[in-house]
């Protein structure tokens, strides 16, 4: 079962006041993605106002398989920064890291397998000057394959369209990515930074605390792209439904913020996912994959579910 996930977040030193400062700070997170990380830089680039303006910077998880330093000097041409961390801390460390190392009064962390479309920094810097005191500003995202191709479109969360202060919206289910999100770093300052204890829902947990506490504003536009492939983080923790198990360990964080979140109904949806993850792994032949799935489905799906589970397949075999 889930383990106890630490809340404290860990905190973010202001920026120096000797240090001049840019609106923008676009920190690019890499761990073996760097045949992506062309198309990353080339979108941004497309965008950049100049050095007074915005800090571009790759921060290296200290990639194995491939060589995003290399792609930073060929593409970037001196423009873009690196940084390579002296050891991998996974992603969620990583996130913090590129909190830590910015400047920028907007901080947009961009994967470095994701990219942006024109208009995404102009358009989220004047939602930023509309709504001065909200932490969270977004857009919506078109969730892409491998090759680029669209797959689907994130939803609209009309809650946020003017500005909102609930996070309500969030509590079963993560309607926001993280290509598409900017976060003011002094609500970083003020706040802290990524749980740790984290990884699949460091993001929605990061969204639902700035929005409850500071609020956020969704553009309806769409202006990233969010990259789905087998080989990323989800794709990973799905195969061993740590993705279930880290999002319940979000639920019960959530459920001790928010008196009217009702953990039960969250966890009857992860036992429903958890059945859809596991009949997907099972139609691909995938079966540890499909047992990793069933097994915290079994454990955490009420009894009524399971009775009339195993009476199906029973027929099924029939």
């Amino acid at each position: 079962m889930s383990k106890k996930l630490e809340s404290t977040a860990p905190a973010i030193a202001p920026v120096p006041e000797d240090v001049r400062r840019p609106m923008w700070s676009v920190m690019i997170p890499t761990f073996n993605c760097a045949e992506y990380l062309r198309q990353t830089l080339a979108s941004v680039l497309a965008q950049d106002p100049g050095p007074e303006w915005m800090q571009i910077e790759v921060v290296d998880d200290v990639s194995t398989k491939d060589d995003p330093e290399a792609v930073v000097r060929e593409i970037g041409q001196g423009r873009v920064a690196f940084f390579r961390k002296p050891q991998n801390g996974g992603a969620t460390a990583n996130f913090n890291t590129c909190i830590e190392r910015s400047r920028g009064h907007l901080v947009h962390i961009l994967h470095g397998d994701d990219f942006i479309y024109p208009g995404f920094y102009g358009k989220l810097e004047e939602l930023a000057r509309v709504h001065p005191g909200t932490a969270l500003i977004g857009s919506r995202v078109f969730h892409v394959n491998e090759t680029g191709i669209i797959i689907r479109v994130s939803e609209r969360v009309l809650e946020f369209e003017k500005g909102g202060r609930s996070a309500e919206p969030l509590y079963y289910h993560n309607p926001l990515q993280c290509a598409g999100m900017v976060v003011r770093r002094s609500f970083y300052e003020q706040h802290g930074g990524f749980l740790p204890g984290l990884l699949h829902a460091a993001d929605c947990e990061m969204w639902a605390r700035a929005i409850h506490l500071a609020g956020g504003v969704i553009s309806a536009e769409v202006l990233a792209a969010y990259r789905i492939f087998e080989a990323n983080d989800t794709g990973r923790l799905q195969r061993t439904a740590e993705n279930l198990r880290d999002t319940e360990r979000l639920y019960h964080l959530l459920a001790a913020r928010h008196a009217d979140y009702d953990l039960a109904r969250g966890k009857y949806q992860l036992s429903l996912q958890a059945q859809r993850q596991a009949a997907f792994f099972e139609a691909r032949k995938d079966l540890e994959a499909a047992s990793a799935n069933w097994d915290y489905w079994e454990k955490t799906a009420p009894v009524k579910l399971r009775l009339k589970h195993s009476a199906r397949r029973i027929l099924n075999r029939d």
